[in-house]
């Protein structure tokens, strides 16, 4: 798979660890940075990661932050973007297999890195169930379809 890969300054420090897990499990990294500690504005990056899974440019994104909250938010406004915080293994996989979440949105200071290893590795090779829970995502989708007909944005 191809995996965008941001973080903000929150997360720099975390980032190259990412970038190598990914890429050990196998898989193709993008990277968007943040490319030094300086202070960064999470929703530059979020838009970066959520609009490469929103054009289908890349499979999926792991986006990290001080809390991933605010990636998360971000992330979500991408249309067909299914971005969730995770915090722990359950959450991590559960997003994936009932949710097909396509965004990991991570926790630079409240996760340490055995975690948030796992979780990524658990994330990465937990498939979509489907069955009712695709009706579920589909509704999802149709949900976007209508806001953007309302907005005069159809596709």
């Amino acid at each position: 798979m191809r995996i965008s890969i941001g973080t903000d300054h929150r997360g720099y420090e975390i980032r190259s660890k990412l970038i190598e897990l990914v890429e050990r499990l196998g898989h193709e990294v993008e990277d968007v940075g943040a490319f030094t500690d300086e202070a960064s504005d999470y929703p530059d990056l979020a838009a970066e990661v959520a609009g490469k899974v929103s054009r289908g440019e890349v499979d999926r994104g792991i986006l990290v932050c001080g809390t991933g909250l605010g990636m998360c938010i971000a992330a979500n406004k991408f249309p067909g973007v299914r971005a969730a915080p995770c915090h722990d293994d359950l959450t991590a996989e559960m997003s994936r297999r009932h949710n097909d979440s396509n965004i990991l949105c991570l926790s630079a200071d409240l996760l340490g890195g055995r975690l948030i290893d796992r979780m990524v590795e658990l994330w990465l090779a937990t498939p979509f169930e489907g069955g009712r829970h695709a009706r579920r995502v589909e509704k999802i989708r149709n949900l976007e379809r209508a806001i953007e007909k309302e907005r005069g944005h159809a596709s």
